[in-house]
C-alpha cells in the first residue's frame, strides 16, 4: 500500500496562488495515477484533477480548468497542484490519491491521504 502525504496548503486572499505537494512512499510510484480531490464542509469529495503515470495524459474537473495544473516528479516521488486565481470557492480539505492501474480514471483512486487545507478568503 502506497502513503501519501500532502503539504502546501493554507489561507490565501481570492486571486492569490499556493503549491500544493503530496510525496508518496514506495519504489512504484512511476507506475501510479495521482490525483487531487476535494472535500468542503458539508460537500461530498468531489474531483479536482488528475496526471498518469507518465505525466503524458491529464484530466481536469471543469471548476477549475485553466487555473489549477497538476504535474509530477518522478524522481522525487511527488504529484504537484498549482492553484491559481483561486476563489473563495476552492476553499476544501484537499487529498492526494494513487491510482495503482496508472490510469487516471476517477473510480480506480483507491489509495489516500489525510489531506491539507486550503482557505481562500475573499
Amino acid at each position: 500500500q502506497v502513503q501519501l502525504v500532502e503539504s502546501g496548503g493554507g489561507l490565501v486572499q481570492a486571486g492569490g496562488s499556493l503549491r500544493l505537494s503530496c510525496a508518496a512512499s514506495g519504489r512504484t510510484f512511476s507506475s501510479y495515477g495521482m490525483g487531487w480531490f476535494r472535500q468542503a464542509p458539508g460537500k461530498e469529495r468531489e474531483f479536482v484533477a488528475a496526471i498518469n503515470w507518465s505525466g503524458s495524459t491529464t484530466d481536469y474537473a471543469d471548476s477549475v480548468k485553466g487555473r489549477f495544473t497538476i504535474s509530477r516528479d518522478n524522481t522525487k516521488n511527488t504529484v504537484y497542484l498549482q492553484m491559481n486565481s483561486l476563489k473563495p470557492e476552492d476553499t476544501a480539505l484537499y487529498y492526494c490519491a494513487a491510482n495503482l492501474r496508472g490510469g487516471i480514471l476517477q473510480r480506480n483512486f483507491a489509495s489516500w491521504g489525510q489531506g491539507t487545507q486550503v482557505t481562500v478568503s475573499s
